[in-house]
C-alpha cells in the first residue's frame, strides 16, 4: 500500500482559507434563513449590553440588578411604544400620501422647464388628482395606496415581533447579573483560560456598552437639534422628523442621505418654491455632518475608530442578510468584532484591518493592551 507523502505548509494554509471560505458562506446561510430566531437574539444582546452600566451603576447604589433591569427594561418598551403610538399618525399619512407627494414634485420641478406643454401635463395630473376624477392617474393612487399601508403594516408587525423577543432576552440577560458570565467561563478547563476569558468577556462588555450608550445619546440629541431646527423653521411634524434622524443615523453614510431625501421630497409639497423647501432638508443634513464629522469623534474617541470600508461593507452585508433592522444593527455588531479581534492575537491582523486608525497606532495600541 503506497504511502501519501506529508502535506506542505503552503497546503495546509490553502486548505484553511478554503475551509475558513466554506464555514462562512454556512454562517450566512444559516443567519439568512433563521434571522427570525438569530435576529432578536443578537438585537437583545445588543440591548444588554447598552442598558449593563445603568443597572450595573444602579446595583453599586444597592439596587438588585432584578429590580433594575425590569425598571429599565419597562420604561424602554413604554417610552418607544408611547413613541410609536404618538407617531402612528403621522408616518401613516406620509406614506400613504407618497404617490400624491410624487406626482406634486413632478409638477414643481415641471415649472423650471422650457417646454410649456410639460408643464401643463403635470398641472393637470394635480388638478384632476385633487378634482378626485376618474383618471387613469387617480386610479394608480388608488391602487397604491393601500399596497403602501400593506407593507408598512406587514414590516411593523415583524419588527415588533422581533422587538418584543429582544426586550424579554435583554431583561434576562440584565436581571441575571454576572451569571451568563460565570456558565461561559466555567466552561473553560484551565485556570489561566478561565481569567483569560473573564477579561475578554469585561473588556467587550466595556467597550461596546460604552460605545453603544454613547452613539444611543448622540442619535436622541441628533434628533431632539433636527426636530428643533425643523420646528423653528415651521416644518410640519418635525418631532416625526427627529425621531426618524434618530434611527437612521444608527445608518452610517445612507441613513443621513435618506433621510435628507426624504424630507426634501416632502419639503418640496409644503413650501411654494424650491429655495425654501430645501432649506429644510439643508438644516437636517447640516446638523449630520455636524455630528458625523465633530461631535461623534470628539465624544467616542479613536480607540473604536472603524475603516470606512469595512464600515460600508458590513452594513451591505447585514442589511442583505436581514433587511433594515439588519443594517441599523451592523455597526454595533462589527464594533464587538473589532473588540473581539483586540482581545486575541489571532485575530489582531483583521482587528488592524477593520480599523480607522494607521497601522503604526495599532501596533502601538497592542503593545499597550499587551502590557497592561
Amino acid at each position: 500500500m503506497e504511502s501519501r507523502p506529508p502535506l506542505s505548509n503552503p497546503d495546509i494554509a490553502t486548505i484553511k482559507r478554503v475551509l475558513i471560505g466554506i464555514f462562512i458562506v454556512i454562517v450566512a446561510q444559516v443567519l439568512f434563513v433563521a434571522q427570525d430566531v438569530v435576529m432578536p437574539m443578537v438585537l437583545g444582546v445588543l440591548i444588554a449590553l447598552t442598558l449593563r452600566p445603568v443597572v450595573r451603576f444602579a446595583e453599586k447604589r444597592g439596587i438588585p440588578a432584578g429590580i433594575s433591569a425590569v425598571l429599565m427594561i419597562v420604561m424602554l418598551a413604554g417610552g418607544l411604544g408611547f413613541g410609536a403610538y404618538s407617531l402612528s399618525g403621522p408616518v401613516t399619512d406620509l406614506i400613504s400620501s407618497a404617490p400624491e407627494t410624487g406626482i406634486k414634485i413632478r409638477a414643481k420641478f415641471a415649472e423650471y422647464r422650457d417646454e410649456i406643454e410639460a408643464v401643463k401635463q403635470a398641472s393637470e395630473q394635480v388638478e384632476t388628482l385633487a378634482q378626485g376624477t376618474d383618471s387613469n392617474a387617480a386610479q394608480r393612487v388608488v391602487v397604491q395606496q393601500p399596497a403602501l399601508l400593506t407593507a408598512a403594516a406587514s414590516n411593523a408587525f415583524s419588527g415588533l415581533t422581533t422587538f418584543v423577543v429582544a426586550l424579554i432576552l435583554a431583561l434576562f440577560l440584565l436581571s441575571t447579573g454576572t451569571l451568563f458570565y460565570e456558565k461561559v467561563v466555567g466552561i473553560m478547563p484551565l485556570m489561566s483560560e478561565k481569567k483569560r476569558a473573564l477579561r475578554v468577556i469585561y473588556d467587550v462588555e466595556r467597550q461596546v456598552s460604552r460605545y453603544l450608550f454613547t452613539i444611543t445619546l448622540i442619535n436622541a440629541g441628533l434628533g431632539a437639534a433636527i426636530g428643533t431646527g425643523l420646528w423653528l423653521y415651521g416644518m410640519p411634524n418635525p418631532i416625526m422628523w427627529g425621531c426618524i434622524a434618530a434611527i437612521l443615523n444608527f445608518l452610517p453614510f445612507i441613513g443621513a442621505w435618506a433621510g435628507t431625501a426624504a424630507l426634501a421630497a416632502t419639503a418640496m409639497v409644503v413650501y411654494p418654491t424650491l429655495g425654501t423647501a430645501l432649506v429644510a432638508p439643508a438644516i437636517y443634513f447640516g446638523f449630520t455632518i455636524i455630528e458625523g464629522n465633530f461631535l461623534t469623534p470628539l465624544i467616542v474617541g479613536r480607540r473604536l475608530e472603524l475603516n470606512i470600508v469595512a464600515v460600508f461593507l458590513t452594513v451591505t452585508v447585514w442589511g442583505w442578510l436581514w433587511g433594515l433592522v439588519g443594517a441599523l444593527m451592523a455597526v454595533p455588531i462589527l464594533v464587538c468584532t473589532k473588540v473581539l479581534c483586540d482581545n486575541f492575537e489571532s485575530m489582531n491582523a483583521f482587528g488592524q484591518f477593520l480599523s480607522g486608525r494607521p497601522a503604526l497606532e495599532d501596533a502601538e495600541a497592542a503593545d499597550e493592551s499587551s502590557a497592561g
